[in-house]
């Protein structure tokens, strides 16, 4: 094996987000011809080692656009609540497809797939209160995705 690039960034686990996800409403196809959607964040749950705590309810959700390629665009917005009672505001943008049309269908009818079977990466930016939870609000994180029916769990990489 290579040395790696001596810039190479390292990443440490720092929290994973499961969501449980409100009905799809979809908007297909749009006057410009994409396919949009509105999926809301009805609760969840955060756990790791840097963050513990709540997805406020309704508090936000996704808004992705779905590109002829297969390739969905995510923008989604909500609150966090930690165990401390702080309210943080999370975006995430990031993309999902799957590694074939017969993936792509499952997933379209919210059927359980493989992990293996599709790409979902995000990029978060956090927004917190002054404190304890002040970092999230200093570094760049990377998610990577799970696919479930009816929700998703998100894990959160610190870049250090």
């Amino acid at each position: 094996m290579e040395n790696p690039h001596p810039f190479s960034p390292r990443f440490e686990f720092a929290f994973s987000i499961s969501i449980e996800l409100s009905k799809p409403y979809w908007i297909e196809p749009s006057v410009r011809g994409e396919t949009r959607a509105a999926i809301y964040a009805k609760s969840g749950k955060v756990e790791g080692p840097r963050l513990n705590g709540t997805v406020v309810p309704m508090s936000g959700g996704d808004f992705p656009l779905a590109r002829d390629s297969g390739v969905i665009d995510f923008d989604a917005r909500y609150l966090l609540e930690a165990d401390d009672g702080a309210i943080i505001y999370l975006q995430n943008v990031g993309y999902r497809w799957a590694r074939n049309d017969e993936i792509a269908a499952k997933m379209r009818a919210n059927e359980d797939v493989d992990f293996n079977d599709y790409y979902m990466r995000v990029t978060p930016r956090f927004d917190a209160p002054a404190g304890p939870h002040e970092w999230m609000s200093r570094h760049v994180f990377v998610g990577v995705a799970e696919k479930t029916p009816g929700a998703n769990c998100i894990h959160y990489f610190v870049v250090l």
